[in-house]
């Protein structure tokens, strides 16, 4: 039996674990994001993470509402109460933060879609099933695009002990690669907008 392209990948099962742990600031900026696009109930704004991020992330109450309480305390965030919930908006000055924080923000959502991308063919692997079609609505990795990244990996761990003469020589080539790599956009989808959240209030 030929074996599944991605079943290398079987191996990082610490993937398949949900619920990973982000920092207290990428969480906070990561709300700043939902907020942006509408204010939101708590729960909401959990849901909303978790399907923008594909499953990857799983935030629970415990980590979610001291994050909001810490953004409306710094005036990021108002709060106005609903009954027994608590609704919440960005202010100005919640804008203006994420403003200075745009490429973190699109990195953490990228890798939070990497993530998920990555489980699902995990899952595949294990299952026996063929990896996602690149060209289908899910998209997926060529299995030459997996094998040359996974090559890239092993040659650096392999030269962990390299001296100063050549890490630089390494440096140096993953620069050029990197330029290279660079000369043709990032996807237009690299941030795609928040699902709206339930009875979310968009403002301008």
């Amino acid at each position: 039996m030929r074996p599944h392209p991605f079943s290398a990948y079987a191996s990082d099962t610490h993937v398949l674990q949900r619920g990973r742990k982000l920092g207290a600031e990428d969480l906070q900026l990561l709300l700043l994001d939902m907020l942006a696009q509408g204010d939101g109930h708590g729960y909401e704004l959990g849901k909303g993470l978790e399907a923008r991020s594909g499953g990857a992330y799983q935030p629970s109450a415990g980590v979610i509402y001291p994050a909001l309480n810490g953004l409306e305390q710094t005036g990021l965030v108002q709060a106005e109460r609903e009954g027994n919930r608590k609704r919440y908006r960005i202010t100005p000055a919640g804008r203006e933060r994420l403003g200075t924080q745009h490429e973190r923000v699109v990195l953490l959502w990228t890798g939070m879609r990497h993530a998920a991308r990555k489980m699902e063919w995990i899952r595949r692997a294990l299952a026996g099933e063929p990896p996602p079609d690149p060209d289908g609505e899910q998209g997926g990795w060529l299995p030459e695009f997996v094998a040359a990244r996974m090559a890239m990996k092993r040659a650096l761990l392999l030269r962990t002990d390299a001296d100063a003469a050549e890490q630089r020589r390494i440096a140096a080539i993953l620069t050029r690669a990197v330029a290279e790599i660079d000369t043709v956009p990032p996807p237009a989808g690299s941030q795609p907008p928040s699902p709206p959240m339930k009875g979310s209030r968009k403002h301008r």
